[in-house]
């Protein structure tokens, strides 16, 4: 292009041109940002609301601050996990009728060692017979101590009651309580797309509403919970097999979700977290998402074969065959070793009762690794029980 002089025409200027376009991808990318902050802001703030926090229970065990056990080693944690088998909400009225009470289905000691080295699962028997404190009762009424049935503590006084009666079952201090209900626990297998068992014989229980195969099988929501719940028809039809059901398929699902990346990835995470938060009823101490983050992150390193799992020692009830009573000195072996943030070797074919003068003259292994005096004339092999770790899989 020329002038009227016939001469080449200035180029048009092209920085404002530039200027102009980098604003508005400017804009454009600040806005992307802050739609994604906003979104993330609202995502934590719907899985915070989501958590149930149980100030009840934390009030009633203030009350009793002087008779409980001492906290344990600096940074350990010790968690009381507590499956409810309470009928009423959607969801869960297809196991049978309310009765207006809960018992605890399932409870779980869960020993987090400081440094998360490891993690070690401990059920305790629904059926074992236990020194009750006196609890509250939801009518305000107080009830005497007795000598009864373990999961009857959740129902006449609930959490706290529960956590006051292993206390003194086990004189470990617990940090936590998680209380998770059956509709919960379905989301969350499903949220990880379901948990891989090998069946060695195929099931048939229409109690517990599971018909499956023999051999390898993926699990998902209503299955799973048949699964880890079911008791009359399976094996022996002793809750001693079904407590071993529910450690193989919790070390699985361990598994699954370390295996897979779950805790890394954010799309998957998500469902997790949501069905996770919505099930559960926890403390003070762990009732933010936050919290529950910081949880699940510091326990990211522990390797799968140190997250173990296992049933208190315990055998038939003297006097009822149909209740359990605590092994000794095996299970006080057990305990003061969680007490003092002790290792604790679970093996398939562990010993679960070892002799009294391996129980007083045991060597013992530090958190450090290193053993304490074994030299000594009265040190005997550190004793192992009957367990496994989320690393044999259910499926190994």
């Amino acid at each position: 292009m020329t002038d009227s002089a016939g001469t080449p025409a200035e180029p048009e200027p092209e920085a404002p041109r530039k200027r102009h376009w980098l604003r508005w991808t400017a804009l454009g990318v600040s806005a992307v940002v802050l739609a994604a902050a906003g979104a993330g802001w609202w995502i934590y703030r719907k899985l915070d609301s989501n958590i149930t926090t149980d100030t009840d229970a934390a009030a009633e065990l203030l009350k009793y601050e002087k008779e409980r056990p001492t906290p344990g080693a600096l940074g350990a944690q010790n968690i009381l996990l507590i499956g409810s088998d309470t009928r009423t909400g959607a969801g869960n009225t297809k196991y049978g009728k309310d009765k207006g009470t809960q018992r605890s289905d399932t409870t779980i000691l869960l020993h987090i060692a400081a440094g998360r080295s490891s993690a070690t699962a401990v059920s305790i028997p629904r059926d074992l017979m236990v020194n009750m404190p006196g609890c509250r009762t939801p009518d305000g009424t107080r009830t005497r101590e007795q000598f009864a049935q373990f999961n009857s503590a959740f129902e006449i006084g609930g959490t706290a009651c529960t956590i006051r009666t292993v206390e003194r079952l086990t004189a470990i201090r617990i940090d936590h309580h998680m209380v998770i209900d059956f509709r919960g626990f379905k989301k969350m297998v499903d949220a990880v797309d379901g948990v891989d068992i090998c069946l060695k014989e195929p099931i048939d229980d229409k109690d517990a509403k599971l018909k499956l195969p023999a051999g390898r099988q993926t699990l998902r929501g209503e299955q799973a919970l048949g699964f880890v719940r079911a008791r009359k028809t399976l094996g022996n039809g002793s809750d001693t097999e079904r407590m071993d059901r529910q450690q193989q398929f919790l070390g699985a699902l361990v598994n699954k979700v370390q295996s897979n990346g779950v805790l890394l990835n954010p799309t998957r995470l998500y469902p997790v977290l949501d069905a996770a938060t919505k099930s559960i009823t926890t403390d003070p101490g762990l009732d933010s998402l936050r919290d529950l983050y910081d949880l699940a992150r510091s326990m990211r390193s522990v390797p799968t074969e140190k997250v173990q799992f296992l049933t208190v020692p315990r055998r038939p009830y003297s006097y009822d065959a149909n209740r359990d009573e605590l092994v000794q000195p095996a299970a006080s072996q057990l305990f003061k070793r969680l007490r003092e943030d002790k290792p604790v070797t679970v093996t398939p074919g562990g010993v679960p009762s070892p002799s009294p003068r391996a129980s007083e003259g045991a060597t013992d292994t530090e958190s450090d690794g290193k053993p304490d005096d074994a030299s000594s004339p009265s040190a005997a092999p550190t004793p192992t029980f009957e367990g496994h770790s989320a690393a044999d899989g259910a499926c190994s």
